[in-house]
């Protein structure tokens, strides 16, 4: 019989006592990254066509119209610039000081629970390896046990205890495998977003020199 072959309640009792955390850790593992999936598509947002929409705004002077704008949309990207827009036609310093204090907000948003599923996939692989062991420890206590007692070991006496370490160490790889891969691609997605974020801002501080800069040379030419 495979291990795929084995149910649920079989699996448990022959993994023993170690195999409880190792499936709590999986638990764990699939609520976050579930819960992360959902919340990325949530936010997601076509950056490209907000961007444009908001400097339409800004070049009519439409300042609360492109705040309300940034307010009706999810993404961070939209907090960025409703933050930058608050300080629209100030000094770079200024804008850029602005959008900083945001961001310290929203990046730690995206990168929430990160550090529990790292964990997960760093500790279940040695849960597996500590039920490995002490699986070994007992058909060592068995064999000495039957020595003592001037018994023959047989295979019988070993297999539970082999089973135990051998099951808790597939559990742990198969938690930890999958946790680790979704970590990964979880990471990829939040320094997506922060990209999305600084490039958005660099343009909207740039747009907002340039306008500043393009309204002063207007206003010289009308007095001149």
């Amino acid at each position: 019989m495979q291990i795929w072959e084995i149910s649920a309640k079989e699996l448990l009792k022959s993994g023993g006592p170690i195999l409880i955390p190792i499936f709590i850790c999986s638990i764990i593992a699939v609520a976050i990254i579930l819960g992360k999936m959902i919340y990325f598509s949530n936010i997601k947002t076509d950056t490209h066509k907000l961007k444009k929409d908001i400097f339409n705004l800004l070049k009519n002077n439409k300042l609360k119209e492109a705040i309300r704008l940034c307010e009706s949309n999810p993404s961070p990207v939209a907090k960025i610039l409703k933050a930058g827009i608050a300080k629209f036609g100030d000094s770079r310093d200024e804008m850029k000081e602005r959008i900083e204090d945001v961001s310290l907000f929203e990046i730690p948003k995206l990168e929430k629970r990160f550090t529990a599923l790292a964990t997960i996939a760093h500790i279940t692989p040695l849960l597996g390896l500590l039920g490995t062991v002490t699986g070994m420890t007992g058909s060592f206590y068995t064999i000495e046990q039957r020595a003592a007692t001037m018994h023959p070991v047989t295979p019988g006496d070993l297999a539970g205890n082999i089973g135990e370490a051998l099951i808790t160490t597939v559990a742990g790889l198969l938690v930890a495998i999958p946790t680790f891969v979704a970590y990964n691609y979880l990471v990829s997605r939040v320094n997506a977003f922060v990209l999305e974020m600084e490039r958005a801002a660099t343009e909207l501080i740039n747009f907002s020199i340039h306008l500043s800069e393009t309204n002063m040379a207007t206003e010289t030419l009308k007095k001149s």
